[in-house]
């Protein structure tokens, strides 16, 4: 499919910190990581392949992208209890967070995916907004960046993780989602 948000095959990324691959107990850190871990997900993934890519259609947003923010954000719901994650803060497969957004549908529904999918697609247009003369490529790495910390503490390219979790999170999202999309 193409993307008028970008082709995140053609997103530059490092991928996973040290700190993000320790979370599996990884020795290898970066794009490397990234891929294991997505890797790891991938059954979990699957489970909402039909969801994602109805979702993706919906939306006009890449399915392997929806697939890296979920394996990124709760290990396709195997890092929830009873669909929160975040100390209770953060809802769903692609965590909604309460303290700013209000929650819609289950936790592994087609409403809250499609609902997470729009606040990703808000953000990628904030960052458009914002810096209007980035790549429509970086302009997407700066939204997934923008999905973790809201657009306003991303600001510049070379340093759109350094206020993300982990300062990977576009980094490791993007090399995640371009495994799922080389194996959806």
């Amino acid at each position: 499919m193409v993307c008028p948000l970008g082709d995140v095959m053609r997103v530059e990324t490092s991928g996973a910190s040290e700190q993000t691959a320790r979370q599996d107990r990884l020795t290898e850190r970066g794009v490397a990581a990234s891929r294991r871990m997505a890797q790891t997900d991938f059954s979990k993934v699957q489970k909402y392949r039909g969801l994602i890519e109805d979702v993706a259609r919906e939306k006009n947003v890449q399915a392997a992208v929806i697939a890296g923010i979920m394996s990124r954000e709760s290990r396709a719901g195997a890092a929830l209890k009873d669909g929160w994650g975040d100390h209770g803060n953060a809802f769903g497969l692609m965590q909604v967070d309460k303290r700013y957004h209000t929650v819609e549908g289950e936790w592994n529904s087609k409403k809250h995916i499609s609902q997470t999918t729009g606040i990703l697609k808000d953000m990628i247009t904030n960052i458009q907004r914002k810096f209007p003369n980035w790549t429509t490529e970086q302009q997407l790495k700066g939204g997934i960046a923008a999905y973790n910390c809201g657009p306003g503490k991303v600001s510049s390219y070379e340093t759109v993780d350094s206020r993300t979790t982990g300062h990977d999170y576009s980094n490791d999202v993007v090399a995640r989602a371009q495994w799922y999309n080389e194996h959806w």
